[in-house]
């Protein structure tokens, strides 16, 4: 390289021209990225002796950077001909080539995209002067027209061509608005295409940018001749319309947009309580019925109709009759005349009365909701008593580790105070669990049939001395025994937590406790609404008071466990939890009636003993601490998971003159039972352990001992698992006792039964 303009060796990144021609002439590499690029250009060179117009890309020299340049060049020759050197011109055109590949790519999105929508989708320049040109158009061009986007780019005139005559004049008058700069607020006009074929379009475009001279417009032309030739079939049989309609029980309206009257069917006026000639016609005349919240939607549904956005209107809404009440109606309808710039002019539709569906969904909607609170309660039920369960066991080691604990310090010990509080707190902790218990339905009930009165009476001679100054307790008990399925410590339990509910939510003002109880019958429907239970006549104990009542939110969540609406320390939570539980397990149902500021009632449902399922869950009476006999000599094998509990159980039966063997799992009292040849005269077993279950442990033992006796304890002794271990032999299935002594005593009847 001989030369170099300032202009090349700032394309080339250098400081100055010499700098660059030692540069360039000591590294002999090649600057084009293709490197076939220099033989092409230099054959150029020999066939033609110039270079004209040549792009490359290259890698610049002082720096590596690719640009993208364009060459020319010619060779210089002395009078004989010879070449003396060669001359060009090199330009930057980077900026125009990465301009022309963003370009490419961004057609290339919108191509992709168009391919998406139904319809054309165009590009026109609008010149404020001559014809439009366009500068894209999208492959839906030959649904509509049957020609190649690349048809309407050579030809713009080429869509013209295909107007219907008779809407030319309205189309130059559309494109003259665009001109005028008005909003483009839709077309419809007519195409007739080679083939004699009739299509409705309708065009819609708007301005995304100005250029000198004109305006760039995106726009969309989509084929609406189904639409159209409906529009005119509904038109043409318009009165066979009506009538077909209005036979079928759908009142049908007419509605001229323009001058605001509107036709309303008879039926129409019927089903609003009206006479043919007192409603006028006037589209107001139902509008101002509707009721004001649904008014918006109607309003938005209508204006999406208009715009084209939705092709049916379709609105649910409430209109006022003669008499006041609100009827629910479906209103449907259709623009079937617009102007020439596409308002509306015209729009017929119908009425239909689905008030009754409207109820049926309402109905529905709330047996949905009744059927999540049933579950959620259900679900809280099954997590209280698990929880409740495991907390059992702690309490029954702590209760049995105290008793010992106090017997051997001895009576007069100091520490017998400090045990004595902790004795009493264990016990209150005890029967908090014994409520959650009775909430989730695990606590063994004893149903027996007899009369629901005498237990409300019992119970209510109880409540009074309790109630506090100013209460006064009411009563509308009747005569009638109304016998009823029930465990009467439960049901009176029931009656004295609504009661106590009801003076506590008075605080410390005076009111009224009303009681009262009766025979009612329930039909399917009220069976549903309140929870599924079967229908039938059952007993109603309401429970009602004049206090402050409950909110809605209060009475959605009023029989949750822990829930409470009184002040910290004031309350468990668990009053109505436990309620809720009782009445579930005697087959019942418990609903909640409350206004604020005008009291609550809450009303238990027991089905009469005539008609009352008689399915009974089996029964462990619990017993009081009675010492057991001294029984030297008899092996008992204890099997619980609990440590605590074995090692308490253990010492307890040792006390009492047992010789006992303890196991934590079911596995290794398995192993011992194989290898062991020692009698055994009980083999006791938890059934909840993981692993090897109490009836598993069992069925295992009896094939070793065919004769062993053997008893099954659980904390939820229920008919399947009485018969279950009654298939594997057991003596007796137990339930978890409320202290070590009961268990002792338990474990004497089982070897000496009377």
């Amino acid at each position: 390289m001989l030369l170099a303009n300032p202009a090349l060796v700032r394309i080339n990144g250098y400081e100055d021209e010499r700098t660059m021609l030692i540069d360039v002439n000591r590294a002999h590499s090649d600057w084009y990225v293709a490197p076939e690029q220099r033989a092409h250009f230099q054959a150029l060179l020999a066939r033609d002796g110039y270079v004209r117009g040549l792009v490359s890309e290259v890698v610049r020299h002082a720096d590596g950077r690719h640009l993208w340049i364009n060459e020319n060049a010619h060779a210089v020759r002395d009078a004989a001909g010879a070449v003396l050197y060669y001359e060009g011109t090199v330009e930057d055109i980077t900026e125009r080539v990465q301009a022309q590949e963003a370009l490419a790519r961004s057609e290339e999105r919108l191509r992709l995209l168009t391919t998406q929508i139904p319809g054309m989708v165009f590009v026109v320049h609008v010149p404020d002067e001559g014809d439009p040109a366009y500068r894209f158009v999208s492959a839906g061009v030959r649904q509509i027209y049957g020609l190649t986007p690349e048809d309407v780019l050579r030809d713009p005139n080429v869509l013209s061509r295909y107007r219907h005559p008779d809407d030319a004049p309205r189309f130059a008058d559309h494109i003259r608005r665009i001109h005028d700069g008005l909003p483009d607020i839709g077309f419809e006009y007519r195409i007739v295409l080679p083939d004699g074929t009739e299509r409705w379009l309708y065009r819609r475009s708007d301005t995304v940018a100005r250029e000198a001279g004109g305006q760039v417009r995106v726009g969309l032309l989509l084929d609406i001749t189904d639409r159209k030739r409906a529009e005119i079939a509904l038109h043409e049989s318009e009165a066979l319309w009506k009538l077909a309609l209005d036979s079928a029980g759908d009142g049908v309206w007419d509605w001229n947009i323009g001058t605001g009257e509107e036709y309303v069917s008879p039926r129409i006026k019927a089903m609003y309580g009206y006479a043919d000639d007192e409603l006028l016609r006037g589209a107001h005349e139902l509008d101002g019925r509707t009721h004001p919240d649904d008014v918006p939607q109607m309003l938005a549904d209508r204006a999406a109709h208009f715009d084209g956005h939705m092709p049916v209107y379709r609105n649910e809404h409430r209109i006022r009759c003669k008499d006041g009440s609100w009827k629910w109606v479906l209103s449907r309808g259709m623009v079937i005349a617009r102007d020439g710039q596409g308002r509306p002019l015209r729009m017929v539709g119908t009425h239909t009365d689905i008030s009754d569906l409207k109820a049926a969904e309402a109905h529905q909607r709330a047996l949905e909701t009744q059927l999540r609170e049933s579950q959620k309660m259900e679900a809280i039920g099954t997590l209280a008593g698990g929880v409740a369960h495991d907390f059992n066991n702690l309490l029954a080691a702590i209760l049995g580790n105290l008793a010992l604990a106090r017997e051997d310090v001895g009576p007069d010990h100091l520490a017998q105070e400090s045990l004595t509080e902790i004795s009493r707190a264990a016990i209150r902790a005890r029967q908090l669990v014994q409520q959650i218990l009775a909430f989730s339905r695990r606590q063994t009930q004893e149903l027996q049939r007899q009369p629901l009165l005498p237990l409300v009476e019992d119970a209510l001679r109880l409540l009074r001395s309790l109630l506090p100054a100013g209460v006064h307790l009411n009563t509308r008990l009747g005569a009638a025994a109304m016998p009823v399925l029930a465990d009467a410590t439960q049901i009176q339990q029931v009656l004295m937590n609504l009661c106590t509910n009801a003076w506590q939510a008075m605080g410390a003002k005076p009111g009224d406790i009303t009681v009262a109880l009766r025979e009612t019958p329930v039909d399917a429907a009220l069976a549903l609404r309140l929870g599924s239970i079967d229908p039938g006549t059952y007993v109603c104990l309401s429970v009602a008071d004049n206090g402050p009542g409950m909110s809605a939110d209060t009475q959605r969540r009023i029989f949750e466990p822990f829930f409470t609406t009184k002040a910290p320390g004031s309350g468990t939570g668990l009053g109505l939890s436990v309620v809720h539980g009782i009445v579930k397990a005697h087959r019942g149902a418990i609903a909640v009636h409350s206004v604020p500021g005008e009291g609550a009632r809450f009303d238990v449902y027991l089905p009469l003993a005539s008609t009352a399922a008689t399915a009974e869950a089996p029964s462990v009476p619990v017993s009081g601490p009675v010492p057991a006999p001294a029984a030297a000599g008899r092996h008992i094998v204890y099997v619980d998971d609990y440590e605590a509990l074995v090692f308490l159980a253990g010492r307890l039966l040792r006390k009492h003159g047992y010789r006992v063997t303890t196991f934590v799992s079911g596995e290794e009292a398995l192993d011992w039972f194989r290898r062991a040849q020692e009698p055994v005269d009980l083999l006791v077993t938890d059934q909840n352990m993981p692993g090897m279950s109490g009836v598993d442990l069992v069925r295992a033992v009896r094939e070793l001992r065919p004769s062993q006796r053997m008893a099954i304890v659980s904390g939820h002794v229920n008919e399947s698992l009485v018969n279950e271990a009654h298939v594997v032999g057991v003596s007796d299935v137990l339930g978890k006792q409320d202290s070590m002594d009961a268990l002792a005593e338990s474990v004497r009847q089982l070897l000496d039964p009377e």
